[in-house]
């Protein structure tokens, strides 16, 4: 197939990637200049274990380009993916405004001599009735009679950062949304090669399937916090209650998500909890367990921050081990690190940090917008690993469990993964 995929961020560039391996001719669609030039040279612009070879692979064979202009590839492609961002409004809610462009963009393409429907299929994350409500009227408003020449589908992604293409070939599971609810032969015939059970239903029930997720996911890490918060004050050790309690999946279901540790961040769970509690109170549902996750993560942060200061004191030397929100990945957008790292600023203490995945100059779109607005001193804060080693501190945060493997000079080393 000839697939074109809006949005060269950390869904759409694995996509992108992981489509031109499996054989497929993908152009990737970007409003930044400096995105698709990384692209084009045969690199990724974002951060993931094991995507700069995929889009080396896919540029060397000509089967992966990026682009500004997608309207030249529309009306020959087969498919298009939308994967733009759908961040958190002011309000709580999603800002659909990438999407309503990007929908407005596609519907505005599709010529008259289109001989087979475009699939127009969105993965981004929407509130239920999206679809229909906000997207398909304006592909009916552009199209008017022609609306046949389109079928749209929502088909929500489970990928992780710093596995996202283990994730892509590997799925918990498919969900794929319709109107009526039926199969997309299309998206069959992609998801041929892989082995993973494929749900077919409505577009609401498919829109509402990602928020089940992530909101879970989330209430799962505020949970296995809030019990490591109560053994910590009874003197147990949480990973050994964590090591009995996820040792049942028959009835406590399975280990993700539930080790007390580290906050939850990143850019999915917190937006996603923020709109499902908006979509709740825009609704009329009380949800309490819901709307009290964020606060209870935010409670979490200051107990680990409370446990550091035990540490240094006013005026000491912290260095922290790891920024992004997860390993092996530049994303800073709501990672729980730069809210420690905030604290310590705002507590008089110098701060030092090192993460040799976050580089100023390579972080772009929302990701530099974020780092910069939420921490800028960023750029004086990061240091090399030879100076992290070198230099003496009164404390080490290590948010990795890097510090066993580093010759650190140090008084304490506190690792906020691990509430033993």
């Amino acid at each position: 197939m000839k697939i074109v995929v809006f949005g060269l961020g950390y869904v759409g560039m694995t996509a992108a990637a992981c489509l031109s391996k499996q054989g497929h001719e993908v152009v990737g669609v970007d409003v930044s200049d400096e995105k698709i030039a990384i692209v084009n040279a045969g690199k990724s612009p974002i951060t993931e274990p094991g995507l700069d070879e995929l889009v080396a692979r896919g540029v060397r064979k000509g089967l992966l380009s990026a682009t500004k202009d997608a309207s030249r590839h529309l009306d020959s492609c087969d498919m298009a993916t939308v994967c733009v961002g759908t961040p958190s409004a002011p309000d709580g809610s999603h800002n659909m405004s990438y999407v309503v462009e990007v929908s407005h963009q596609i519907a505005g393409s599709i010529g008259r001599d289109r001989a087979t429907p475009l699939i127009v299929v969105f993965r981004s994350t929407m509130r239920p009735g999206t679809i229909e409500e906000l997207v398909l009227p304006i592909f009916e408003n552009a199209l008017r009679d022609r609306i046949d020449l389109v079928e749209l589908v929502y088909n929500p992604e489970f990928l992780r950062e710093s596995v996202a293409i283990q994730d892509f070939f590997n799925p918990p599971k498919i969900v794929i949304g319709t109107k009526g609810g039926e199969p997309c032969t299309a998206l069959d015939e992609l998801n041929a090669r892989i082995d993973a059970p494929v749900f077919y239903t409505t577009y609401r029930a498919a829109e509402m399937t990602k928020f089940v997720d992530n909101t879970f996911h989330a209430v799962k890490v505020a949970f296995a916090n809030e019990v490591g918060r109560v053994c910590d004050k009874l003197g147990i050790s949480a990973a050994t209650v964590h090591k009995i309690f996820t040792s049942d999946t028959k009835l406590n279901i399975s280990p993700c998500y539930l080790r007390p540790g580290g906050a939850f961040g990143g850019s999915c769970l917190p937006k996603d909890v923020r709109a499902l509690q908006y979509i709740a109170s825009d609704v009329g549902a009380y949800t309490h367990l819901v709307d009290s996750v964020l606060r209870s993560n935010d409670a979490h942060k200051n107990f680990l921050f409370e446990n550091c200061l035990k540490a240094v004191p006013a005026g000491g030397r912290a260095l922290m081990l790891g920024l992004a929100f997860k390993e092996n990945s530049d994303d800073l957008r709501e990672s729980p690190n730069i809210d420690l790292a905030r604290k310590f600023l705002q507590s008089n203490i110098h701060l030092s940090i090192y993460d040799p995945h976050v580089k100023p100059s390579k972080l772009l779109g929302q990701n530099l917008g974020y780092a910069f607005s939420s921490l800028p001193a960023l750029r004086k804060l990061l240091v090399a690993k030879t100076t992290a080693e070198s230099e003496l501190f009164d404390l080490v945060v290590d948010t990795r469990g890097w510090a066993k493997n580093m010759a650190l000079r140090t008084k304490w080393v506190i690792d906020v993964n691990t509430l033993s």
